[in-house]
């Protein structure tokens, strides 16, 4: 019964992939694809809440807590990308496919078909936790903990995010580096408050059984890994480096790149 229902999630999830994939080669760039990562895990959670004739206090709470932080990271990208225009890196993963004239082909490979896989797997506990909570599942102790640890990580995603757009719709910054508000803590509040956003959904999916807990950890594992070491902090500030040059090595060597921590003198 829930891997029918998780079979049908991802091919749900592919069809949508393909068609957001047929307007990118339309319009010539991927990049909205970053708006989809949060609006198609709450896509999922609501698909999966929506399996379940009564779904009960846990599935609920976990549909709630993603389809929140997903249709707001989506709007939020969303609305950069109509105001920004194509990402740096997706023009960079795609500059030699340009060129050689297979934009449609790597397009749906490096990007789309690749991240919808990643996806599933990052929002797996949300998917499984609700299918298994199912109709009797209440909300325990454990699921409290779980909201509290993804109630701190909201906080530092949607404030920092808000601090961020202030700080660049302010001509005065221009060339300046953010280090004021929750950017005096942590090079990236945004990308911390993902972190425990979707260990805070693991926590509460785990009060479904140890097995909910156990299948589904590689989603936040993952995540963390992508945040700290891959497509996050790490490629995000290789391009800070050149943009900002000292002001940003200053930056860095007084405040922490991912964990809060007042900053060194």
């Amino acid at each position: 019964m829930i891997v029918e229902a998780l079979l049908w999630n991802f091919a749900i999830l592919v069809g949508v992939v393909l068609i957001l994939w047929v307007i990118s080669v339309q319009i010539d760039d991927v990049s909205f694809i970053d708006a989809f990562w949060g609006a198609g895990m709450a896509m999922l959670a609501l698909i999966s809440w929506l399996r379940l004739a009564e779904p009960g206090p846990l599935a609920t709470l976990l549909m709630a807590m993603t389809v929140s932080w997903g249709l707001r990271l989506g709007i939020y990208l969303l609305r950069r990308w109509r105001r920004e225009g194509e990402d740096k890196r997706y023009k960079l993963i795609l500059k030699k496919d340009r060129e050689k004239g297979n934009f449609a082909i790597a397009a749906l490979t490096k990007v789309w078909l690749m991240q919808a896989v990643l996806l599933f797997m990052v929002s797996s506990p949300a998917q499984y936790g609700i299918l298994e909570s199912g109709s009797v599942q209440p909300i325990s102790g454990l699921a409290l903990v779980g909201l509290a640890v993804y109630a701190i990580g909201i906080f530092f995603e949607w404030v920092g995010d808000w601090q961020l757009a202030r700080f660049k719709a302010d001509p005065a910054n221009e060339g300046k580096v953010l280090d004021t508000g929750l950017w005096r803590y942590t090079r990236h509040p945004n990308y911390f408050g993902d972190f425990m956003a979707w260990w805070g959904i693991w926590i509460a999916a785990a009060s479904a059984g140890w097995w909910v807990a156990a299948w589904t950890v590689i989603g936040p594992l993952f995540l963390s890994f992508t945040l700290t070491k891959w497509s996050g902090v790490a490629l995000l500030e290789k391009g800070m480096d050149r943009s900002k040059g000292d002001k940003y090595a200053d930056y860095k060597r007084r405040t922490s790149a991912f964990f809060p921590r007042p900053p060194r003198k």
